[in-house]
């Protein structure tokens, strides 16, 4: 998933008023005539034993993986605390090129965040430097990074399965051995799967920005997250985040700023022009195209 996908919502059509006509079976579901929901099943009638067989097997149904072989639903599973999370699982529809391009390449570059291992990012890389990126969309500015920088590994981050099959489908396409793709919690990756101090830098491209006040505690720029992105960076390695809505940038700019082991590449502080090597990304021409303006942070590890 791209973190910069609008925020989750019921849609109009889900909200809407029941028909005309159908006011007593919507509001009593026990009026004559009344159907379950779409995708429940109707336990009308049965016994207590087979109705909770049948919401297991429904239940069992929703875990099991749309890819066999190919990355989970839900890989930290229950190993690890739940909280507050800063993206929106997306299971949208995948091409028959993004099918088989996770079917083929998921067990050779792809990866679960499950949190039960510690990754060897040096043998998984073959020896090179390592930067990891939280959220790449569909993974077109990832493959360009990674084909104008093939000394440099990308371990990219998301949750969006389409994203996953098409960055994979690009790297394969232009041979592109210096990316790995990872499916779950890029906070579980960074806690519980990588050793200190063995990131060679992060990027962040256009994070979900939670515009609403009760939502900011769901941004991931935040004091404690960069308390453990410390942790892992290597001294010198540069943190890079880039968004075009003003008020996320203004507060990644004040956390970076007042977090002691970090200090900003701009001499005179405040914001970074956008480094040649950052792609114009679809989204970001989007924004541009609305009058957004687009900030770029980049902040080394003291």
């Amino acid at each position: 998933m791209n973190p910069s996908e609008s925020l989750p919502g019921k849609s109009s059509e889900n909200l809407s008023s029941p028909a005309a006509g159908n006011t007593s079976a919507a509001g009593n579901p026990s009026a004559a005539g009344s159907t379950p929901a779409a995708g429940i099943p109707d336990t009308a009638g049965i016994p207590d034993d087979l109705r909770a067989a049948s919401f297991e097997r429904q239940r069992r149904l929703r875990q099991e993986p749309r890819f066999p072989g190919g990355p989970a639903i839900d890989p930290a599973g229950s190993h690890h605390e739940r909280r507050i999370r800063s993206f929106q699982p997306r299971r949208s529809r995948v091409t028959p090129g993004q099918e088989d391009a996770l079917l083929r390449l998921w067990p050779k570059w792809g990866l679960d965040i499950d949190g039960q291992r510690v990754l060897d990012l040096p043998e998984l890389f073959d020896g090179l430097p390592v930067v990891l990126e939280i959220g790449f969309g569909m993974g077109e500015a990832t493959a360009q990074m990674a084909a104008a920088d093939p000394g440099t590994g990308i371990l990219a981050v998301d949750v969006h399965t389409p994203g996953q099959g098409n960055l994979l489908g690009l790297a394969d396409r232009n041979g592109l051995s210096n990316v790995r793709v990872a499916n779950g919690d890029a906070i579980i990756l960074l806690r519980e799967m990588l050793k200190p101090d063995s990131l060679d830098g992060l990027r962040v491209y256009f994070p979900d920005p939670w515009p609403k006040k009760r939502h900011h505690k769901r941004r991931l720029i935040q004091p404690e997250f960069l308390d453990l992105v410390a942790q892992r960076l290597k001294p010198g390695a540069v943190i890079h985040c880039a968004t075009d809505w003003e008020p996320y940038a203004e507060q990644m700019l004040e956390v970076l700023t007042a977090h002691p082991l970090f200090e900003n590449t701009v001499a005179a502080g405040g914001y970074a022009p956008r480094p040649a090597f950052r792609p114009l990304t679809r989204f970001e021409g989007q924004g541009l195209d609305k009058g957004h303006v687009v900030h770029d942070l980049l902040f080394a590890r003291s």
